[in-house]
């Protein structure tokens, strides 16, 4: 694989922004935070901790020359705490010092007093005392009020599905160095522009005085989507009030207390079906933990609706869903953006409902299938289904009866060892849901030495993106990729970012890449027609950087043909800007097209269960996945199997424990659980074939976060193994489902 990043990453050469120093004399920050889940602030003392020698300042609230708010959405989440606190970790002053060291011991020395109030950690209980970050939305398809009448079985249920930390390796860090202007910040952020933004607001200055430069991220998954931008703001403001450089770089124990988590979801469903499995109606309510501010939290929410019916086409469909404030850091963006809570109630559903129907699962799942042509819950045609052509493909490759009988053969020899498999059938949209984000922005020069530099919206943070965007620019010039280098995403070049986020960015960025690129071509044949002597309507070709007359001796090299236009003042640069086209969404109505396209897909997941002892092992991951015409299949298989064990681990080991007051227990590596190589099933990928995508860039598809949902196949393969070895077992839906659970399921105590 040809990605600079990863041969300067394993060269431990690539720079992130904690390696960075700055002219003149870097401070650091620590932030001081709340250490209860709700109160008021009646006491606060800073003088002991401020006459400190090497304590620089200490910033609260009352410091802030602009505005104290950095919520996104909704304006509902200071930078610093002021009269009150609303969850452990929340942000109330802000220690500059010259050593981390010496602003931990300041830390120590600030007396704070709280009047405790109250918290809240459960979403039902939010909800029914109207603790709601925005009314409830409710998607609908069909009658299902009188669809009930038309079922032979009808079943109800509950399903919880707990948070997941982000986890990635380069923990919140940001460097900000003010100057003449204003103030450049260096960030580890997704969302370059939401950062410049909220910067500008807290600062009480233009966005114009705000440049936001990422150079790349160590990690994100979404937790760098929204909540890089308090720390930012906050290194923004001492850098400013003090004149000289700030950096703040959280410590993993910081950054797993105070950053939220994947939303946890409490969820009823009531499923009814016809005797032979096809699926009638399904009514569905979501309470999502969306913590103390919105943050990205509705959005988020209104993803869940968007697939709450995963791959399935089913009539009559109602899907509510209220996002409940609570007393726990706001939860965030994380890979599915809200998608595999949404599918992990509809396959318990299935589950529930086959088992009382004495069918397997896989005989509802392949009944109800999503066809070309049917119609999602939101109003969108399935122009584009292969999902059936996902599940054919899957069965063809492995012979799913095969492998079923091969487990139950296994079952039948074994007592103490279980087998268990499930299918995992996957439908996941493309594009940002709000239709303004679906934009991107870039800029291209051409230098007079043949170099190309390309400038984008995107932020590189191990997806592949800068080396796809290389790929492009090369496939437009006609030249190598060695040739073309990417720059770090800054606002100064390119403004009004979109985040890095939604599966979306190579295809937005991409596709503004090209536009730009061909903006040049079109100026280079141009000039090659004028410096060979030929005519306009000839036909100019490039190739292997060579421009040529078709059908025709002439030719002129591409650094020859720069050269001529730089002396006869053709430009070589051009900017672009792309608009994915034909999406829309009537919120009013619940219905549109807000997707550009859908990622299909199907996975085969094997579990062997140790009864005993309540541990399992994920033996294999048999997956044929929808990824169009790739752009670089060695970059998405990648994507395929990292999203996939990211999955199997929300549902199985990754377990957030907070105690009675809120406070996270599972604050490091050695208490919060996270797949490693050991755990790692063994995993086949294959590509769909002949699923070239017209609508995508050069017949591609976006390819980061619909196979973290294979993942949740794992969860029904480990409950079929328990209930092999206990018949009577009542199935739950209550990820994750670690060992410690299966143990006390299949022994409970008396």
């Amino acid at each position: 694989m040809r990605n600079k990043d990863a041969i300067l990453n394993v060269r431990g050469e690539s720079c992130y922004v904690d390696d960075l120093s700055s002219a003149g004399e870097t401070l650091v920050a620590e932030v001081f935070s709340s250490e209860i889940s709700h109160g008021e602030i009646t006491h606060l003392d800073l003088s002991k901790a401020k006459s400190i020698s090497g304590v620089i300042a200490i910033f609260t609230a009352n410091d802030i020359p602009g505005k104290n708010q950095i919520g996104n959405i909704i304006e509902d989440e200071p930078l610093l705490a002021e009269d009150k606190v609303d969850y452990i970790g929340q942000p109330i002053a802000l220690i500059v010092a010259d050593s981390n060291t010496l602003a931990r011991k300041a830390m120590q020395e600030i007396k704070i007093k709280y009047k405790k109030m109250p918290a809240i950690f459960d979403p039902r209980e939010a909800f029914s005392k109207g603790h709601l970050i925005a009314p409830q939305r409710v998607f609908s398809l069909g009658d299902i009020d009188n669809a009930w009448n038309k079922c032979d079985m009808v079943v109800e249920g509950t399903v919880e599905s707990g948070g997941q930390e982000h986890l990635y390796l380069e923990t919140q860090s940001s460097l900000a160095i003010p100057n003449e202007y204003g103030v450049k910040v260096i960030s580890s952020t997704q969302s370059p522009t939401v950062v410049q933004r909220a910067v500008a607001k807290v600062l009480g200055i233009s966005m114009n005085k705000v440049e936001i430069d990422v150079i790349r991220l160590g990690g994100a998954f979404g937790g760098k989507e929204d909540q890089a931008t308090s720390w930012a703001a906050m290194a923004a403001l001492a850098a400013s009030k003090l004149g000289k450089p700030v950096k703040i770089t959280l410590s993993r124990n910081e950054d797993m207390n105070m950053t939220g988590k994947r939303h946890p979801y409490s969820s009823d469903f009531k499923i009814g079906l016809k005797n032979d499995g096809r699926i009638i109606a399904y009514d569905v309510n979501f309470y999502q933990n969306a913590g103390a501010s919105a943050d990205l939290s509705t959005s988020i929410l209104e993803r869940t609706l968007f697939h709450a019916t995963n791959s399935y086409f089913i009539s009559n469909v109602r899907a509510t869903a209220a996002s409940c404030r609570t007393n726990s850091p706001p939860n965030t963006a994380f890979r599915g953006f809200g998608a595999p809570q949404a599918m992990f109630v509809i396959e318990s559903a299935i589950f529930k409902a086959a088992e009382k129907m004495g069918l397997d699962p896989r005989v509802i799942q392949e009944k109800n299938l999503i066809k070309e042509n049917d119609i999602f819950p939101y109003g969108m045609r399935a122009v584009d289904s292969l999902s059936r052509k996902t599940w054919a493909a899957v069965d063809k490759k492995y012979n799913i009866k095969k492998i079923y009988k091969e487990v139950e053969k296994f079952n039948l020899s074994n007592t103490f060892f279980k087998k268990g498999v499930a299918i995992m059938p996957i439908c996941f949209g493309i594009s940002f849901t709000n239709k303004f984000l679906n934009q991107a922005s870039a800029l291209v020069h051409v230098y007079t030495d043949g170099s190309v530099s390309v400038s984008i919206s995107a932020v590189e943070m191990g997806q592949g993106v800068n080396e796809k965007i290389k790929k492009v620019a090369a496939s437009v010039f006609g030249i190598d990729t060695d040739m073309i280098k990417v720059e770090s995403t800054n606002t100064s070049r390119v403004a009004n970012t979109s985040p890095t986020a939604a599966s979306a960015d190579i295809d937005m960025n991409g596709n503004a890449v090209r536009l730009a690129c061909e903006i040049i071509l079109n100026q280079m044949k141009k000039a090659a027609l004028k410096k060979l002597g030929c005519k306009k309507t000839e036909n100019v070709v490039i190739q292997s950087g060579v421009f040529s007359i078709q059908n025709k001796k002439k030719k002129i090299r591409w650094n020859d043909l720069i050269l001529y236009m730089y002396q006869e003042r053709i430009s070589l640069s051009a900017q672009a800007h792309y608009a994915t086209p034909k999406i829309y969404f009537n919120k009013d109505k619940e219905k549109g097209a807000p997707f550009l396209y859908h990622v299909y897909g199907t996975a085969i997941i094997e579990v062997l269960l140790d009864c005993m002892r309540g541990r399992y092992k994920i033996e294999s991951a048999k997956i044929v996945h929808d990824c169009g015409k790739s752009l670089d299949p060695i970059i998405d298989m990648g994507q395929i199997e990292g999203a996939l064990i990211q999955g199997l681990g929300w549902m199985t080991i990754e377990d957030l424990i907070y105690d009675k007051e809120g406070r996270l227990m599972t604050d490091a590596l050695s208490t919060y659980k996270v797949p490693d190589m050991h755990y790692t099933p063994e995993i086949h990928v294959e590509f769909l074939e002949n699923s070239e995508n017209p609508k995508g860039l050069f017949g591609s598809k976006g390819v980061g976060e619909p196979p973290f949902m294979y993942g949740i196949g794992a969860y029904f393969a480990i409950l079929k193994a328990m209930k092999d070895f206990r018949k009577n077992l009542e199935p739950f839906f209550f990820a994750p489902l670690t060992f410690e659970k299966v143990l006390l399921s299949l022994f409970p105590q008396k």
